[in-house]
């Protein structure tokens, strides 16, 4: 908005969309990784593309011929808007950060997860805490983002606060690096489960190979196919490969009966013919069950959309409350995008407290590993959420009635001219949604690592990316729709049109934001409650840890 004179609700979309393209390229990253080059490749590659955006945003910082000329933006009605080799810099180099970030997003957390032996005890309980601890670095860095790096971009200029970001980016490669000794390097497939899945060989037999991904779509084709074909009495009648004849690393997985019953019709033993039955015709009990476990997943993992929404609404429309507020503290003045190191600041402190304090003590009264179940975990980040955004209407309320009552609704920030209330309002807000975050996206985490087939472990972090991405696409798709229903409800065009934050009806915005998170969470609720975890296997000690 400052430099380069995008509008409030254009700005906010094009942050949304920026967002939502990181996330969802991320699952493509991650096919790509597992198919052809590896993680730890990845990690590099994606660093070194975020390197380049970086730098691209550096020298744009730097050169007065890529920005417009500079103005009071947007009460200056002269202000020009970025435009031609300027724009297209911008969108280079911003979403050149957004290939590279998706890059490390799909790859390092499941590179790290790598580090860990499930089937060991020790590194079991270990991997657990791998998540959490994961979290707690994502924010120690963002805690100095938004508070050195932005301090230099707003005193010291934006080419030096990108400057330090892309060097601070090239030592994090070098650091990563130089662990490449110590790594536990998985093992480059070829393939991946995504593209199994969707591949049709009816020649090619998979079914004795446990390091080729399970093919979760060859059964519900099969159901379907089977359909009108009567499940037997006994579920040992069955198709099930024979543990004798199979190799010693092979899969398996016992009946249940719930979820999806019809998804069993997949594994009736065909009548006998010359050819070996097709596998889009009659699967193994084991990759049905395996089957049954991705579509359960499903809609637990949608339950994120609304959440990741909200998210984006504190990563925007917060912050611009936050510009019309006082932000002193004593004599120093704390740049508004500083605002997001309230819950950063809390998460620093809360993760070692979960970790070490609430996981041991919960552990001895559940007797559940990680202290809660995960579902139970999400839930709670769920109703958290709600709470945040009833918190942000709350205040919004407040700011806006300080605004009146001093009669500042027209007031230009960008001269000083600040409302005459703390931005440490906002404070509950960011805080109550940060512990929400910890609660309800390292849950999903840690519940699809345990609960997804072994093939599709690698792509973890990619099932939660993609409806992050959905609910940052979804965030610009409801902000134009609220601008379009209430187009005549303001003077300006819509609850969030406009530049002027303070004639705006935000409030609303949250509340209705409560509401649909509300009813997210009542869908939540059914499918958590209907969703059955798969068996655990027992974990395998080695001969040397036995002693």
């Amino acid at each position: 908005m400052t430099v380069m004179h995008i509008g409030l609700t254009d700005g906010s979309n094009l942050l949304t969309n920026y967002m939502g393209t990181s996330y969802m390229v991320a699952v493509l990253i991650s096919v790509f990784a597992d198919t052809f080059i590896g993680r730890y490749k990845t990690v590099i590659i994606s660093s070194v593309i975020e390197l380049v955006g970086l730098l691209i945003l550096t020298l744009q910082a730097h050169s007065n011929k890529l920005k417009p000329p500079y103005c009071v933006f947007p009460f200056d009605p002269k202000c020009e808007t970025v435009s031609g080799d300027g724009r297209t810099h911008l969108y280079v180099g911003l979403y050149l950060v957004a290939i590279g970030s998706a890059g490390i997003k799909a790859a390092l957390p499941a590179h790290c997860a790598d580090q860990f032996d499930e089937k060991h005890p020790t590194e079991k309980l270990q991997m657990s805490s791998f998540f959490n601890w994961l979290l707690l670095s994502l924010c120690t860095g963002g805690a100095i983002s938004v508070t050195v790096f932005v301090w230099i971009q707003n005193y010291k200029g934006w080419d030096k606060g990108f400057g330090a970001a892309t060097g601070v980016m090239g030592l994090a490669l070098l650091v990563f690096i130089a662990g490449l000794p110590g790594y536990r390097i998985s093992v480059v497939q070829g393939s991946t489960a995504l593209l199994e899945i969707l591949q049709v060989d009816r020649n090619v037999h998979v079914e004795h190979r446990n390091d080729c991904p399970l093919r979760c779509f060859q059964v519900y084709v099969a159901a379907i196919r089977n359909r009108n074909m009567k499940l037997p009495e006994n579920p040992d009648e069955l198709y099930e490969i024979s543990k004798s004849k199979a190799p010693p690393d092979t899969d398996f997985m016992a009946h249940r009966d719930k979820p999806f019953r019809f998804l069993d019709k997949a594994a009736i033993v065909q009548a006998p013919t010359d050819e070996a039955p097709s596998p889009w015709r009659q699967c193994r009990v084991t990759q049905v069950e395996h089957a049954k476990t991705v579509l359960a997943m499903v809609p637990i993992f949608c339950s994120a959309i609304i959440m990741s929404t909200c998210l984006a609404q504190l990563q925007t429309f917060s912050i611009q409350q936050g510009v019309t507020m006082d932000r002193t503290i004593g004599t120093f003045k704390m740049p508004p995008a500083s605002l997001p190191i309230i819950p950063l600041i809390v998460l620093v402190f809360a993760v070692p407290i979960y970790e070490r304090g609430f996981v041991p003590f919960a552990r001895r009264i559940t007797g559940h590993p990680n202290g809660i179940p995960h579902l139970q975990r999400v839930g709670v980040g769920l109703v958290l959420s709600i709470v945040s955004m009833a918190i942000a209407a709350v205040v919004e309320v407040r700011r806006k009635r300080v605004a009146a009552r001093h009669g500042m609704l027209d007031a230009n920030p960008m001269l000083g001219k600040q409302l005459p209330i703390s931005c440490f309002w906002l404070a509950p807000q960011f805080t109550v949604f940060g512990v929400a975050d910890m609660f309800t996206f390292i849950g999903l985490l840690e519940f699809f690592y345990s609960q997804a087939p072994p093939a599709l472990k690698s792509m973890s972090s990619s099932f939660l990316w993609c409806p992050m991405s959905l609910g940052y696409f979804l965030s610009t798709i409801i902000v134009k729709a609220v601008n379009a229903a209430t187009k005549g409800a303001t003077a300006s065009g819509g609850w969030l049109a406009g530049n002027n934050i303070n004639r705006n009806h935000l409030d609303l915005f949250f509340w209705l934001l409560a509401v649909l998170s509300f009813l997210n969470f009542l869908n939540y609720l059914f499918w958590a409650s209907w969703y059955k975890y798969k068996p655990q296997q027992s974990a395998h000690v080695p001969a040397e840890h036995k002693v």
